[in-house]
């Protein structure tokens, strides 16, 4: 019974929190400090931590104005995830041990920043740091998102295309229709008239004829007689 329900939950919140399944990983590509905040270590302790989550340490930076390059299979790979596309406040720190832990730099850390071809991130903090980053997960999900967008539009616009086509097809029929309708009204009227036009001369041809009779003395039989 407790297998069934909690089968039946992961469903429900699968189809309602699609966005929190859609893991996109983000790797530290390189980094160089360019100062230390630790007075009584000479080998400074510089970690990554994005606000609620836990410390990521990096143990292969120990000093300053030297690159570090990674491949992105280290231990401490990665530093974080975004599971939507929420931004996050992150930043690089280094820890201190007698007060509060220093600050590199703390900022919103977007899945919008990575940008195209290898989804590739640079941030950089003036005589802090330079750290780049990456997320192919990032690009390939913007990128399908903006496939989607363009394939609903382009669905939106069949539509609306189809639509404007039959409206077309049906104003042409019902212009149509009445200019059919027009045409055979007028035609009726024309026979009208012309009927009333013959009527007319037929009655003068027979009023043109008494006349001339009365004329020429000539009544009818039955005046004669």
């Amino acid at each position: 019974m407790a297998s069934r329900w909690n089968s039946r939950v992961s469903i429900i919140f699968i189809f309602c929190l699609p966005e929190l399944l859609l893991s996109a990983v983000v790797t530290l590509d390189s980094i160089e400090i360019y100062t230390t905040h630790e007075w009584l270590s000479s080998t400074p302790t510089v970690y990554f931590r994005c606000s609620g989550e836990k410390k990521t340490v990096l143990p292969d930076v120990k000093k300053t104005h030297t690159a570090y390059h990674f491949m992105g299979e280290e231990s401490f790979q990665p530093l974080t995830d975004f599971s939507s596309k929420k931004c996050k406040r992150c930043g690089f720190y280094e820890k201190d041990h007698i007060k509060f832990d220093d600050v590199f730099d703390e900022w919103e850390f977007c899945p919008s920043d990575f940008t195209p071809p290898d989804g590739r991130y640079m941030h950089t903090k003036d005589k802090e740091f330079n750290a780049t980053f990456l997320c192919d997960d990032c690009i390939k999900k913007a990128i399908g998102n903006v496939a989607n967008i363009d394939t609903d539009s382009n669905h939106d616009k069949k539509g609306h295309g189809m639509q404007w086509y039959i409206m077309i097809i049906l104003v042409s029929v019902v212009a149509s229709i009445l200019i059919i309708m027009g045409l055979f009204v007028a035609y009726k009227y024309w026979l009208k008239r012309k009927r009333q036009q013959e009527q007319a001369r037929f009655l003068k041809l027979f009023e043109d004829t008494d006349d001339i009779e009365d004329d020429l003395g000539i009544g009818p039989l039955s005046d004669s007689i």
